[in-house]
């Protein structure tokens, strides 16, 4: 049996047939016709409930600080504000996509803020820490 079908992809249509093989041809039962209902009301929008914001620890300046490279979740977080770190020591672990990544520090110095806390959803190049 040829059956046809119009698929629309990016908003150009396309007419498409297709053949079935191997089926067992289904009997087709003819679905009664529905009595003039009265209107179903239409629903009502549900109030907008404001996304939950991530705690911030803190909120001074975020210039030069050490961004999130992929979206994700803040894990744990390894320093305290005040810590003394060195190139390529962990500071915070970001889950993302299930996988648990560190994030290190980029260069010898101590953590004057921390920008996140744990449990926080970050983006790409949100500031995470600051190191001077």
């Amino acid at each position: 049996m040829l059956r046809k079908f119009k698929i629309t992809i990016d908003g150009k249509e396309y007419l498409v047939e297709m053949e079935e093989i191997g089926g067992v041809p289904q009997p087709v039962t003819p679905v009664p016709p529905v009595a003039a209902a009265a209107p179903m009301p239409e629903p009502q929008p549900a109030a907008p409930t404001p996304a939950p914001s991530a705690p911030v620890v803190s909120t001074g300046d975020t210039q030069g600080a050490l961004e999130a490279p992929m979206p994700g979740t803040i894990f744990k977080i390894l320093v305290n504000v005040g810590d003394t770190v060195k190139t390529n020591q962990p500071v915070m672990i970001l889950e993302a996509m299930k996988m648990e990544n560190e994030i290190v520090a980029t260069q010898d110095g101590t953590v004057k803020a921390i920008h996140v806390s744990q449990g926080a959803m970050v983006n790409p190049g949100d500031p995470l820490l600051t190191i001077s």
